[in-house]
C-alpha cells in the first residue's frame, strides 16, 4: 500500500515537472461542480447500518491544463442516515440508536487528455486522496463516534463534450482503494464482516466552467 501511494505521487509530481517544462503550452484554469453515485465496496458493512451501500454524492474542486496535461484537486461528500447494529454470527441485530456516516474524501489527481476534435475531449487519470470517514449519533459519549481520515488512492476515466468555449458537460468513474480504513475496532460491522475499504467505485457527472 505504502509503495502505491509512494508511485501515485511520483506520478503526480513528473506529470507537474513534464507541464512546467513544456514553455510554449497554453495553460488553462477551470472549476467545477458534480453530482454522482458511490457504491461502496464495504458493502455488508454499509448495508447493515444504511440499509444500503450505494448513494449521492456531491463535490467540485478546480484544475489547471497543461495542453493535454491536467492537474486536479476536488472535494465531494457523501452522507447518509441509519441506525447503529450489533452483528453476531453474521446476524444483524438493530439496536435503534439512529446514526449519520459521512465520507468526505479530497483527491489530487494528475492525469492526460486525448481530444477527439474541437468537442470532445475523453481523458483517464488517477491520483491520491485522503478521506474522512465519520459516524456520529446525538446523544452518543465522544468515544462511541467515530472520526478518522485515511489516505487512499484512486483511478478515473470520463470524456468530456464543450457546449461552448467556457463551458463543458463531462461522465465520469472513478475506482478508489483506500485500505485498513474500517474494522480496526475489533467491536466494529466492518470488523465483523472482514470488510476493510472505504473505497468504492463511483459514477458522476462533471460541469465544467473554464476552457
Amino acid at each position: 500500500m505504502t509503495r502505491l501511494r509512494t508511485a501515485f505521487t511520483m506520478a503526480l509530481v513528473c506529470l507537474a515537472a513534464g507541464a512546467g517544462r513544456a514553455e510554449a503550452q497554453e495553460i488553462g484554469f477551470r472549476g467545477f461542480a458534480e453530482v454522482g453515485s458511490t457504491r461502496f465496496s464495504a458493502s455488508e458493512s454499509f448495508d447493515a447500518v444504511l440499509g444500503t451501500h450505494s448513494g449521492v454524492v456531491f463535490g467540485g474542486g478546480g484544475e489547471v491544463l497543461f495542453d493535454r496535461i491536467f492537474i486536479g484537486v476536488r472535494a465531494s461528500r457523501f452522507q447518509k442516515d441509519g441506525t447503529r447494529v450489533f452483528v453476531s454470527g453474521g446476524e444483524v441485530f438493530d439496536l435503534g440508536i439512529p446514526t449519520t456516516v459521512k465520507v468526505v474524501p479530497v483527491q489530487l489527481t494528475g492525469g492526460y487528455r486525448f481530444p477527439v476534435g474541437d468537442r470532445f475531449v475523453p481523458y483517464a487519470g488517477g491520483g491520491i486522496g485522503w478521506y474522512r470517514y465519520s459516524e456520529t449519533s446525538d446523544f452518543a459519549a465522544d468515544d462511541e463516534n467515530v472520526s478518522e481520515t485515511n489516505t487512499g488512492y484512486h483511478l478515473l476515466g470520463g470524456a468530456e463534450v464543450r457546449l461552448g468555449e467556457l463551458f463543458g458537460i463531462a461522465g465520469e468513474v472513478e475506482w478508489s482503494r483506500v485500505q485498513d480504513a474500517l474494522g480496526q475496532n475489533p467491536t466494529s460491522v466492518a470488523a465483523a464482516f472482514d470488510e476493510n475499504d472505504l473505497g468504492g467505485v463511483t459514477f458522476r457527472v462533471r460541469f465544467v466552467v473554464g476552457r
